[in-house]
């Protein structure tokens, strides 16, 4: 059974642009890695600088090899540069 994954970064002043941009560049290795079965972006109406990415992924064990994959890049580096802090990460499986 699949994994619900939500990701929650917070975008330092004036950096909301340039990190969803950021997301734009990255998620389409994402999309592609082993596991992914979907990943979007969205942006919270009442805090602009809040994002959520809504990915679902085949198991948590694929998620967390995908950010060791993105930790070993860099890649996580790059985008904490552009946060006021680390994001929330929560996990769900699908009960109904």
């Amino acid at each position: 059974m699949s994994v619900l994954v939500l990701l929650e970064p917070e975008a330092a002043e004036g950096k909301v642009d340039e990190m969803i941009e950021t997301f734009r560049t990255v998620l389409v290795d994402t999309r592609a890695f082993d596991g992914c079965e979907s990943v979007t972006v969205h942006r919270d109406q009442d805090s602009p600088n809040r994002l959520v990415l809504v990915e679902r992924w085949a198991s948590r064990p694929h998620y967390e090899r995908y950010l060791q994959w993105r930790a070993e890049r860099g890649d996580l580096d790059r985008l904490g540069a552009l946060a006021v802090g680390p994001p929330v990460i929560r996990y769900f499986d699908e009960v109904g």
